[in-house]
């Protein structure tokens, strides 16, 4: 199985994750960088434990957020 690139993964977040930390923490239309960094490194979690990522990939993507 082939695994996701960095640009792929962080398309998908901004697609599917992003969407609803701004309705749940950024209502007020102040980015919440930390709510992002949490959600950005949960989500890098969930990829490298489902086998989406490789460990390496895991331990050097810098955090976009």
């Amino acid at each position: 199985m082939r695994k996701m690139t960095k640009k792929q993964a962080l398309m998908d977040f901004r697609e599917h994750i992003l969407p609803h930390i701004r309705e749940a923490y950024e209502s007020d239309r102040r980015v919440d960088v930390i709510a992002r960094r949490e959600a950005w490194n949960d989500y890098t979690d969930s990829l490298r434990a489902d086998g989406m990522i490789t460990p390496h990939q895991y331990d050097t993507w810098t955090n976009p957020f």
